[in-house]
């Protein structure tokens, strides 16, 4: 049999099919836009998603309809979709990047209390949140809020209009600050302070869970349809990053790092997310909003060029020597600070400062940043030795040095660097039965590449930088404001 595995990006939708051991037969991608109707906000229109998943499907599966065994999810998480009672889609979805939410995220942070949502949830809220999306909309569009009959996460809006089952799995509801993470249950207490009803809420199901079959007008008779998970939370398991202390970074439009648990764990700062796992347990994740978008903003528009390589030629004679640094919070910033107000910021300019030099100190401060997120990881309590890689970032050979210097750590190089996709092909074997777990898939089919080590000099100079990195946003937060 063959499976197909989807994720629903931000800027476009990807599918492969793969076969039992891990083979890709076939992959397809289409795009979409994002709209920016105010000055912060993100939102898209879910018509669109629904689109380009039928077209890839279809492509997928052409003349092998009836081989196909069985479909799961990577989707972009926090975004809120919500329907009607005739399941017409009320507005357009508020983004995971969206940053309008901030008197709201104040309100649950500050007025219910961080305390509180920490023993609700096992998190805090942030800007991108599923929580304070309903906020804003019950005190802005009272009369949208009115209409809702069901409240949805990108991903498992496909999932319903695939199945017509109303679902969504732990993973994916554990970043909208309504689930409670310890006991995989939705908050009575979240949903009586975001005035919603449990009843509005998707059922809740594993990541390699069964929801259903595809319609009949999909052609796929012998297909199953499992949950599916966030897209990190898909990206580490297409990763292997299964195992209690393992640890995956992904460099795509944000930046992620996932630390895989056994154990629910919560940082006494709230700083990073305490999430449930695609495996059926849990992990620790620190997110930077702006990854590889921070080096595509910095190239197409700023450098006005496609070339990425011949931006930083050379530049790898600087590592560990930059005098520039570069704050990447073009977007505001999640973990550690959640700062919707943060901003992007090169520091350290100077008249003889070259393109090469600010090139590679976007490359650096995205390392950067992830140590933030490993430092508090690593105070908590976590123990990481290595990392595993994957998102459209880890392709610059620069960039996953950096990274391995930054973190004075191996990074290891799937074979597969399929991310989200991959992961979610592989949910879709277990469901199917074609292994018996998350952790026995992981074990048959995901290896390792490479391995990138890191230089023992440079992580020394590295070190140092980050010193001075760290100091940096504390320092320009006032001014941000």
């Amino acid at each position: 049999m063959l499976y197909i595995g989807l994720d629903l990006g931000t800027s476009g939708l990807k599918g492969l099919l793969v076969d039992k051991d891990g083979n890709i037969i076939k992959e397809e991608n289409a795009q979409y836009s994002v709209s920016y109707p105010h000055d912060g906000w993100s939102e898209q229109n879910p018509a669109d998603w629904l689109i380009a998943c039928r077209r890839v499907l279809a492509n997928l599966a052409r003349g092998n309809e009836t081989r196909i065994g069985g479909i799961s999810f990577g989707g972009q998480m926090h975004g809120l979709v919500i329907l009607d009672a005739q399941d017409t889609v009320i507005r357009p979805c508020i983004l995971w990047n969206d940053g309008r939410t901030a008197r709201e995220t104040a309100y649950l942070n500050d007025i219910v209390g961080k305390e509180k949502l920490s023993a609700y949830t096992g998190n805090i809220a942030f800007a991108g949140f599923t929580a304070p999306k309903l906020l804003w909309l019950r005190e802005n569009e009272p009369q949208n809020f009115a209409r809702i009959a069901k409240i949805m996460l990108p991903k498992d809006y496909l999932a319903y209009m695939l199945t017509g089952t109303f679902s969504t799995d732990y993973s994916d509801a554990s970043g909208t600050l309504l689930l409670d993470v310890r006991n995989k249950r939705w908050s009575d207490e979240m949903c009586e302070i975001c005035h919603i009803r449990k009843e509005q809420l998707p059922q809740l199901y594993e990541s390699y869970a069964v929801i259903g079959k595809p319609k009949p007008e999909y052609g796929l008779p012998n297909a199953i349809v499992t949950a599916g998970a966030g897209d990190n939370a898909a990206a580490a398991v297409g990763t292997g990053t299964v195992e209690n202390g393992a640890c995956n970074i992904s460099l795509g439009t944000s930046g992620t790092l996932f630390i895989a648990s056994d154990t629910v764990s919560v940082d006494e700062k709230n700083a990073l997310h305490s999430f449930c796992h695609a495996t059926g347990r849990w992990h620790l994740m620190g997110c930077i909003l702006s990854a590889a978008s921070a080096n595509k903003w910095w190239l197409e528009e700023i450098l006005k060029t496609d070339d990425y390589d011949a931006a930083v030629r050379g530049a790898e004679n600087l590592c560990g020597c930059n005098n520039v640094f570069f704050l990447p919070y073009l977007m505001g910033e999640r973990s550690p600070h959640n700062d919707v107000n943060a901003r992007g910021a090169f520091i350290g300019l100077s008249a003889s400062t070259t393109r090469e030099e600010c090139s590679l100190a976007v490359l650096e401060g995205v390392a950067f940043a992830l140590r933030d997120c490993i430092e508090v990881a690593c105070a908590g309590g976590a123990t990481v030795a290595r990392t595993a890689i994957c998102g459209g970032g880890a392709k610059s050979a620069l960039w996953k040095q950096i990274i391995a210097d930054v973190l004075n750590m191996p990074v290891d190089v799937p074979k597969t660097e399929q991310g989200p996709a991959f992961g979610a092909a592989m949910l879709a074997m277990v469901g199917a039965g074609a292994y018996t777990s998350v952790q026995d898939a992981a074990a048959h089919i995901v290896q390792v590449r490479e391995t990138v080590a890191p230089n023992s000099q440079t992580a020394q100079r590295y070190n140092e930088k980050y010193s001075r990195f760290r100091r940096l946003y504390p320092a320009l937060r006032q001014a941000m404001q």
